[in-house]
C-alpha cells in the first residue's frame, strides 16, 4: 500500500517577500492535495512535448523519505520528512534557488503493521496552505499549524488524545481540504475515526460526521475529500475505507452515502465528480460511476455503471467527461463517465511503475511515475497517446506532482528537485 498516499484561487491579502529585482513568476499556486481545486488540473498552456532538450533541473536537494506532495506558494515550496524514525519536519525553501527559508520539528513517527512495513513508516499526507497558515498531518495522527512566513508554531493537535481514538493502523494518509470560497476559516479532515470541520485558527471542532468506529480494516481513511455540486447542492464529497457520501458544508450531516466493495476497505482513490455523477474505483473490485439526485427531503445515490476494470491507488484525471486512470495492473485506461465504456487500455507488454500522479492542462496529461519516469500524453478518448517521456534523476517517487507555471516539482523518496519545462 504505497503511498495510498502516496493539491485556482489567488492569496491576494499577503505576498511573501522575495530577491531583489526578481519578478514574481506566472502561475497559479499549489496550495493543497491535488492543487486549488484538487482534481489536478492547471490552466496554461504547456509545450507540445517533453524530453531531455526541454525539460532542465533547475535544482535538487535531499530530504528524509515522504510521501507527502510538495505544496507551493508564490516563490515558496514546502515539503514533508520523516526524521531518524522518530520526528516529522516540515521544511521551507525558496522555489527559485532551493535555499532554506525555515523548518519545524516535532515527534510523530510510528510503525506501521509488518505486512505493510514494505511500503515505509514516514509521513504521507500532503499539506495546506491558506495564505497564511500552513497546515500538516502526520502519521499519527497529529495536525500543527504553523506561522508560513517563520514556521512558528500557532497550535497542534493530537486527534487520539481529543477523541480517545487509536491511531491508525497504516498510518495518517488524509490530506486536509481548505474550500476557499467559504470565508469560515475552517479546514476539514478524516481523522479520529470520521470526518472533522475545524476551526483553522484554532484547532477547535466545528462539528464531527461519518463516525466508523476505527479498526484496522475499515477505519483510518486513505482518501482525500474534495468538494462538489450535486443536483444543486454544493456539499463535500468523502470517500470512507467503506463507502462515499455527500456531506453539508455547514452542519456536517450526510445528504447520501453509498457503499463502495473494496478488498481489506482499501478504497484509496480522490473520488472524482462530473455533472451529478460520482466516480471511484477500489482496490481488487471494480470501477464505479454513482449518479446523485435529489429525493423527497433528501438524495439518493444509484449506481449508474460499474466496470471490472480496477484502480490501486492513483487518482484519475477526468477531461472532457472521461476519466484517465492508472490501473491495478500497471496500464492506463480511459473511461466514458457518462457510459462506463472503456475507450482504451494502454496496450504495451512493459507497464508501467505502482503509482502514477497525474495533472492536466485539459489537452495534455503530465504523469509522474514511481520509477521517477515523467511522460506526457495527449488527453485522446480515442487512442493510447503517449508523445514524451524524461527519466529523471530521482529516487522513486510516491508523491504527487505539484506544476506552478513552467515549473514541475517532483518529491522523490529521499529529494526534492525542481524543473524548468520550456
Amino acid at each position: 500500500m504505497k503511498t495510498f498516499f502516496a493539491f485556482s484561487f489567488v492569496f491576494s491579502v499577503w505576498i511573501f517577500s522575495s530577491m531583489p529585482g526578481r519578478a514574481e513568476e506566472p502561475g497559479q499556486d499549489w496550495n493543497q492535495w491535488r492543487g486549488p481545486n484538487r482534481d489536478s488540473k492547471v490552466d496554461s498552456k504547456w509545450p507540445t512535448s517533453l524530453s531531455q532538450s526541454n525539460l532542465k533541473k533547475v535544482w535538487s536537494k535531499p530530504f528524509g523519505p515522504s510521501y507527502s506532495g510538495p505544496i507551493v506558494l508564490k516563490n515558496t515550496v514546502f515539503t514533508t520528512e520523516t526524521k531518524d524514525k522518530r520526528s516529522e519536519v516540515v521544511t521551507a525553501l525558496d522555489a527559485v534557488t532551493g535555499e532554506k527559508k525555515w523548518s519545524a520539528e516535532w515527534q510523530g513517527a510510528m510503525t506501521v503493521p509488518f505486512f505493510a512495513s514494505k511500503n515505509g513508516s514516514w509521513i504521507r499526507s500532503t499539506p495546506a496552505t491558506d495564505g497564511e497558515r500552513l497546515y500538516v498531518a502526520g502519521i499519527k495522527g497529529l495536525m500543527v499549524c504553523l506561522d508560513i512566513k517563520t514556521g512558528k508554531e500557532l497550535w497542534k493537535l493530537n486527534f487520539s488524545n481529543r477523541y480517545k481514538t487509536q491511531p491508525e493502523s497504516f498510518g495518517h494518509v488524509c490530506s486536509p481540504l481548505i474550500i476557499a470560497e467559504e470565508m469560515d476559516n475552517a479546514i476539514y479532515i478524516q481523522c479520529a475515526a470520521g470526518f472533522l470541520k475545524l476551526n483553522r485558527l484554532t484547532g477547535e471542532e466545528i462539528w464531527r460526521s461519518l463516525n466508523d468506529g476505527g479498526g484496522m480494516m475499515t477505519g483510518g481513511a486513505f482518501s482525500s475529500p474534495v468538494v462538489a455540486t450535486l443536483d444543486g447542492q454544493k456539499q463535500i464529497v468523502v470517500q470512507t475505507r467503506t463507502l462515499l457520501a455527500g456531506v453539508d458544508i455547514k452542519t456536517g450531516k450526510v445528504f447520501w452515502k453509498q457503499n463502495v466493495p473494496a478488498f481489506r476497505g482499501m478504497n484509496i482513490l480522490t473520488p472524482s465528480v462530473l455533472g451529478n455523477q460520482v466516480f471511484t474505483s477500489s482496490y481488487n473490485n471494480k470501477s464505479y460511476g454513482y449518479t446523485i439526485a435529489r429525493k423527497g427531503d433528501g438524495f439518493q445515490s444509484t449506481e449508474k455503471w460499474s466496470s471490472p476494470m480496477r484502480a490501486y491507488m492513483s487518482s484519475p484525471v477526468v477531461v472532457n467527461d472521461h476519466a484517465y486512470l492508472h490501473l491495478q495492473n500497471r496500464q492506463i485506461a480511459c473511461f466514458d463517465l457518462e457510459t462506463g465504456e472503456n475507450k482504451w487500455v494502454s496496450q504495451s507488454r512493459k507497464r508501467f511503475g505502482d503509482y502514477w500522479s497525474m495533472i492536466s492542462n485539459g489537452k495534455q496529461i503530465l504523469a509522474l511515475d514511481s520509477g521517477g519516469v515523467l511522460y506526457l500524453m495527449n488527453a485522446n478518448p480515442d487512442q493510447f497517446e503517449l508523445v514524451g517521456k524524461v527519466k529523471l534523476g530521482t529516487d522513486d517517487s510516491w508523491a504527487h506532482l505539484a506544476v506552478v507555471g513552467n515549473k514541475v516539482f517532483v518529491r522523490g523518496i529521499k529529494s526534492l528537485a525542481v524543473y524548468q519545462w520550456e
